[in-house]
Order: C-alpha cells, then sequence, then structure tokens
C-alpha cells in the first residue's frame, strides 16, 4: 500500500462517535487551529508576581492624561488599581468610627492572637470584611500600637457590634481598654462571595443586611434522615428565614458532603437555639435530590459560618450592598462593572452603588487614594452595570433603582437610567441635559450590556436589545432584536470584527445584524459537563491575534476528571474556543477567572488561580509559577479504517511532519523540542484503544498495543509495530520550551488478515 497521509479536518467535533467524525480531530488540550492545522496554544507570562487578595472578576484598562497605563482589578474582597505590575488597594470606605466617648473597645486573652474588638456604632458587619485601625496606643504586654494600628480582616462576628480580627503576634498579657480615644476604625465596603451557591438569576432578592457567626460542630443528624438539626444559640430567626453556610471545614457531615450543604437554606421546626434545614435539594418539576445521613450524630460539621438574617442590625445598614441576598434561590457571587470617564474611572459591584476614582494631577497616579462613593440628587444605589458611553460621554446604569429613591427605594431590574452629558452625577430627569430612563419589558431583569460600535446591545434574561443614540429628546432608542434567547452570565459575551458572540445557557449565539444560533461542534461535550449552578461565573473574552473568542466556565468533572453530578466543581477550570476565522471550535482545561484584550497592553490579559495576572501569548510555558513549568498539550483525532475497514493494518513506519518553530532550549540541560506520536489501534468501534482485553491484541504480540514515539526537530522516520482494524492518531507535548504546529504526518500501513 502507499503511504497514507494523516491529514484531518480543521477543529473538534464532538456530536458523532469517534468513527461518524472519521477524518476529524475528536479530542484535545491547549491546542489550537492556524491555517487549518493543529499547534499548541502559546504559553503565559506573569504580569510581576505581585498577587492580589480574592478571585478577580473583572479587568479594564485605561490611559490618563499623563499617559499613565492603569488596569482596574475588581475582585470579590477588594477593588485595586494596577500600575506597573504593582496593585493599590482603592477599595472604598463605607464607614469610618472614632472613639472619642470611649465607643470602641479592644480587649486581648494572654496566649491568644485573637483581637476582640466591640464597636457599638458598627453596622453591616461580616466574616472576611476588611478595617483598618488607627491612632491606637499600646493594649499590653506585646500587643503594642506598631501591632494594632493595621489592616485586618475580620475572622469572626460575635454579635451585630462585636466581632474578631487575627494579630500578627499571639499576646503575653490579657487586656481590654475603652479609653483610646484617638482610636478610629475604617471599614471597608463588604466583602462578597467567590462563587454563586444554588439557582439562577443577579440581584433578584432584597439586599438587607446579614450577619455572620462561627459554630462549631452544630449539626445534628438522624440516619435515614435527610433532615438536619443546627445548634445556634439564641439566632433569633423564625421558620421560613433563610440561612447560608460556607466554610465547612469537615468534608461531609454524616455522609453527606460539605458542597452539599454549602447553600442557603429555609428553616423550620424553630426553638430559641435550634432549627431544622432540609437535605431535599431541588423542586419540582425541575430535578430533585435527596440526601440522606448514614449516621446518627449529635456534633458534626467541624467549624461553620453561617449567615443570617437579623433584626438587631441598625436600618442604616442596608448600606451593606455588598453582602448577600437571600430568597431561597442563593447567595450571588461579586462581580463588578468597570468604565472610564475621561482619566477618572467609575466601577460599581453588582447590586450596589458606584464610585470614582481619581489618578490625580501629579507626576505619579494618586494610587494612595481610594474610590468615593458618587451620590448626590437622583443618582442611583443600587446598579447592576455601570457603562460609559464612548460616543456620548454619558453614563448609562442598568438595573438600578428609580429617582426620588437614593439608598431606600428597591432596585428595578428592568429599569435603565442615563445622565446629562459630561456628566456622571447629574442623574435628574430634565429633557434640557438629555438625563432620562427607558423600562425595558422583555425578560425579568437585565443580564448585561455590551458596547460595540455602532450600538449597545443589552441582554434581559430572556432578549437582546440594540440601544442607539438619538440625540434629544429622546435620546436614546431601544429596538428589540430578539426574543426567547438566553445568556449565561453578566460577561458571557464578547465583540470582535463588529460582531457579537455569546454563550446562552443551552447554546452559543451571534448576533452580526440579525441573531443567529451559532453552530457549535462540541456543544452536547459542553453543556453536559457545564456546572449550571456556576453558570455567573462564565467569562467571555477575544484573542484578536489568533481570531478567537474564548469561554470560561466550571465543569461538572473539573480540571481532573474525578467531579460528580452531585459533588461537582465549583471554580472555572475549563474553556471552549470559537476561531471566526475559521470557524471551528476547540477546548482545554485552564482555570481563568477574568480576560481582556485591550490594545493598551501587548498581549491578552487574564487571572489565574494564584491571584496573578498574565500575559496570554507572551511565552512558551507557563510562567504563572516561578520557574516556569511546561504546558501539556495534545490532540487527538477521531478513528480512521485502514483501507474499508474490512481488513488488518500493520502499520510499521510513520513519516513525521512538525515544525518546532518558536521553541526555544535553555543551554543548560538535554532537553529539546519534542513531542510524541501514538497511534492508537482497536478493532471496532466498541473496543479499548490497545490493551491486553482487545482482540487486535495478544500477549505475544506487544507490538499491537498502543505505543507513542518521541519526535523531535531533525526526526526523519519512526519504525513502528503497531496492528488494528482501525487507528486514532495523537500528538501530546509536555516539556520546557516546546512549541510545535503539526503538517501531514504519513504511516506506512500494509494489509496484515481479515480476521
Amino acid at each position: 500500500m502507499p503511504l497514507q497521509k494523516l491529514q484531518f479536518r480543521p477543529g473538534v467535533n464532538r456530536e458523532g462517535t469517534t468513527l461518524a467524525n472519521e477524518g476529524g480531530w475528536y479530542d484535545c488540550d491547549k491546542v489550537r487551529f492556524r491555517s487549518g492545522y493543529p499547534e499548541k496554544i502559546g504559553g503565559w507570562a506573569a504580569l510581576s508576581y505581585n498577587t492580589f487578595l480574592g478571585v478577580c472578576r473583572s479587568l479594564w484598562a485605561w490611559l490618563t492624561l499623563k499617559s499613565f497605563n492603569l488596569m482596574g482589578v475588581g475582585t470579590n474582597l477588594k477593588f485595586y488599581v494596577e500600575s506597573g505590575g504593582a496593585y493599590y488597594d482603592i477599595t472604598p470606605i463605607r464607614e469610618t468610627n472614632s472613639n472619642p466617648s470611649n465607643q470602641i473597645t479592644l480587649a486581648i486573652t494572654n496566649g491568644s492572637n485573637l483581637l476582640t474588638i466591640t464597636d457599638s456604632n458598627a453596622e453591616a458587619l461580616q466574616i472576611n470584611d476588611f478595617v483598618t485601625l488607627a491612632g491606637a496606643t499600646t493594649l499590653g504586654g506585646n500587643v503594642t500600637a506598631a501591632v494594632l494600628n493595621n489592616e485586618f480582616q475580620i475572622v469572626n462576628v460575635l454579635s451585630g457590634t462585636q466581632y474578631q480580627v487575627t494579630l500578627s503576634v499571639t499576646s503575653n498579657t490579657t487586656a481590654s481598654s475603652s479609653t483610646m480615644t484617638g482610636l478610629t476604625i475604617a471599614y471597608q465596603i463588604n466583602t462578597g462571595f467567590p462563587i454563586y451557591t444554588t439557582g439562577t438569576g443577579w440581584g433578584t432578592g432584597p439586599w438587607s443586611p446579614y450577619l455572620s457567626v462561627t459554630l462549631t460542630n452544630p449539626f445534628a443528624t438522624t440516619n435515614g434522615s435527610s433532615t438536619i438539626t443546627v445548634t445556634q444559640a439564641s439566632h433569633g430567626l423564625s421558620n421560613g428565614d433563610y440561612v447560608y453556610f460556607s466554610s465547612i471545614s469537615d468534608t461531609d457531615v454524616s455522609g453527606i458532603s460539605n458542597t452539599v450543604l454549602q447553600k442557603s437554606f429555609q428553616v423550620s421546626n424553630v426553638a430559641t437555639n435550634t432549627y431544622d434545614i432540609s437535605t431535599v435539594i431541588g423542586q419540582a418539576p425541575g430535578p430533585v435530590i435527596t440526601y440522606t445521613a448514614n449516621a446518627t450524630s449529635s456534633s458534626q460539621g467541624g467549624t461553620v459560618v453561617v449567615y443570617y438574617p437579623s433584626t438587631t442590625v441598625p436600618a442604616s445598614a442596608t448600606r451593606g450592598w455588598g453582602t448577600g441576598y437571600t430568597t431561597g434561590v442563593g447567595f450571588q457571587l461579586r462581580l463588578w462593572s468597570q468604565s472610564n470617564f475621561g482619566e477618572d474611572l467609575l466601577f460599581s459591584s453588582r447590586g450596589g452603588p458606584f464610585y470614582l476614582w481619581q489618578p490625580g494631577a501629579g507626576t505619579t497616579p494618586a494610587v494612595t487614594s481610594r474610590g468615593t462613593l458618587v451620590s448626590g440628587t437622583d443618582v442611583p444605589s443600587k446598579i447592576n452595570e455601570i457603562m460609559v458611553s464612548d460616543q456620548t460621554r454619558i453614563v448609562i446604569a442598568f438595573g438600578c433603582d428609580d429617582y426620588g429613591s437614593y439608598g431606600v427605594g428597591a432596585q428595578d431590574p428592568m429599569l435603565i437610567r442615563w445622565t446629562a452629558q459630561e456628566s456622571y452625577t447629574d442623574w435628574s430627569l430634565d429633557p434640557t441635559t438629555q438625563a432620562g430612563s427607558y423600562r425595558l419589558s422583555h425578560g425579568s431583569e437585565i443580564i448585561a450590556g455590551l458596547q460595540t460600535r455602532q450600538e449597545i446591545n443589552v441582554w434581559t434574561d430572556s432578549a437582546i436589545y440594540s440601544m442607539q443614540y438619538l440625540g434629544p429628546p429622546l435620546v436614546w432608542g431601544f429596538t428589540l432584536l430578539s426574543d426567547n434567547i438566553s445568556i449565561a452570565s453578566p460577561n458571557a459575551m464578547a465583540t470582535a470584527s463588529g460582531v457579537v458572540y455569546w454563550m446562552g445557557v443551552d447554546k452559543f449565539y451571534i448576533y452580526s445584524g440579525r441573531v443567529e444560533t451559532l453552530p457549535c461542534s462540541v456543544r452536547t461535550y459542553i453543556y453536559n459537563d457545564i456546572n449550571r449552578d456556576q453558570f455567573a461565573q462564565v467569562y467571555a473574552g477575544t484573542n484578536e491575534g489568533y481570531s478567537e473568542i474564548w469561554w470560561f466556565y466550571c465543569s461538572i468533572s473539573g480540571p481532573d476528571g474525578t467531579g460528580t453530578i452531585d459533588n461537582p466543581n465549583t471554580t472555572i477550570d475549563r474553556y471552549v474556543i470559537f476561531n471566526y476565522l475559521d470557524r471551528v471550535w476547540y477546548y482545554g482545561t485552564m482555570d481563568r477567572t477574568a480576560w481582556l484584550d485591550s490594545s493598551l497592553r501587548p498581549y491578552p490579559m487574564a487571572t489565574t488561580s494564584n491571584n496573578l495576572v498574565v500575559y496570554h501569548e507572551a511565552a512558551v510555558d507557563d510562567g504563572s509559577t516561578n520557574p516556569p513549568t511546561p504546558i501539556p498539550a495534545y490532540v487527538q483525532s477521531s478513528d480512521f479504517d485502514i483501507g474499508d475497514g474490512h481488513n488488518y493494518g500493520f502499520v510499521w513506519r510513520m513519516i513525521p511532519d512538525i515544525t518546532f518553530d518558536g521553541s526555544f532550549t535553555d543551554g543548560q540541560t538535554d532537553d529539546k523540542p519534542q513531542v510524541n506520536f501514538t497511534v492508537r489501534p482497536r478493532l471496532n468501534p466498541g473496543a479499548n484503544y490497545g490493551v491486553s482485553n482487545s482482540p487486535t491484541v495478544q500477549s505475544k504480540d506487544s507490538y499491537r498495543t498502543t505505543t507513542s514515539y518521541n519526535v523531535q526537530q531533525f526526526t526523519e522516520i519512526v519504525y513502528t509495530r503497531i496492528r488494528g482494524r482501525q487507528m486514532a492518531f495523537k500528538v501530546e507535548s509536555n516539556t520546557l520550551g516546546t512549541q510545535w504546529q503539526l503538517g501531514t504526518p504519513r504511516i506506512d500501513v500494509r494489509p496484515d488478515g481479515r480476521r
């Protein structure tokens, strides 16, 4: 037989069986297709090895009038401005309390590093919030002023006015003081949650204040029962209230996974110090799963944090907009939106007010200043997304409270309001200034807005609108583009070359003048494995240099493939890419929580799970580690027949065709750019590839098993001993400095019987 070319269609197709997709690629990771041929994707390099706190959900780059190249970085714990690889904390302060009349008491116990703070004016306290002490004097022993006058993170909330933080030293004395008259405590805006816990939707619940308390072994279980009794002293709850459990230290509670319990629950059978929750999860007609205990125990869970509503919190604590809501649906994760108004930055957390940060007029950015609350007459205080129109310099708020309701009015999730031109403070309804509002009609909530070349696209949970500037008196016109559509998250869309792409809850969409379904050759594979409870984490971005749209999402199976429906992965671990130039799809594993492709920076940027910003396509290896590590990459074909599939074939040699352009060696090791070629034989589609129990393999004929062959830059021919009726071809790499693009390898096959 002549040499047989291993030439496959570009892109990955998982919409059929491996044999039905003969002539195509079936599986891959860290591989893209360029000019029709697979190649390892570019590596990434750390912007710097400085880290930020929390999970980043938003990146925004802009230039100031002094040509400072800055970037806003929003996480669930903080908000930063990045400059020169350093992260400057500009998280706004929501409250500053002083101690002229002994309203604040500091207390420490000998042998403990927990400082107990009682602040009678504190509002909306919650675990993980940040506070900064200033003006403190020595409390006693080694708890000096230098130890106290720092920023701390709240680790325990004991009541509505009392909490604990961790000191850098273990106290050698027991002391208490309420006489530090110069003491002040600055409370940063409430922190948010890193993941969405259950259900769907964003911001639909009341933004009321919640307390958090740390409990020890609070769960009591009965063998075979789905009811758990929770012990919480003097909780003040009523039947029908909702609570949320997080940070459960034990991995299971009498056989019930802690991931099942780290959700919101409605309480019943309430007593003074106890209440019940049910582990029947879901509601008909949707899926309902019942989790039952496998043991009877009076104390389970280990350390547990519970968030619960409390009427003892001052009414003014509704300003604690960053706290999670609970309506029986779940707690939303912290999502940010940001946009620059000239050289100033406007930013907002979903469901809260918006803030202003100004870089200053000096020779360096005023990165020591913090964001300040934008307030005033008719300024919205509850916003799902903030945007500045590049065309008109009008600030737009999506899903906000109405006029005259600052701080007290209900958020209208379908209302759009905008400012007077050239202003971010003038929101008063006035036809002479162009300020105004419009309420969308299709859907129940505005999910997202995206500024494109000639319009702003606005998504609700069931429709997409076009928002176009008309000028006075109407100012903005709204056109319904399509109804009965979906969008996975507020960050699930991206635009490239004037076309908008987004991920829905069951398919992908494209808008290029009309809304259409985007054909996807990996749709079933993606949606069968996506964690639907974590749709809110989906993040989309462009990689313009390679004509790609990337989507990052949480899978059920997780990065190591061990996740299950009952215990799905809750952090981003996978991506799927659409190449809009070649119109092909491919996918892989990667942990990226935010993405930004900006012409202000040399490469696309993304944030990692280890709290770094990295430049993609800027390296060959994984530069999020120091030193860099190899990036495992592979692509595997679907099965191809030997002849028509009725004969066995014996592959006795391969002729490689691969380039290693872009690879490098450090000159100090024997490592050379290299890949492994693998031909995987089997008898029929139902048989395993090259294993001992396959009819195509006999123990005396080891050449019939799957074998990998090392291929380097100047490898001309590889001699093989492979036998089967159909085979799959795989190329993979996992060495430092290796970059490759596959061409058209060939195999030499001869007939080998017709059993």
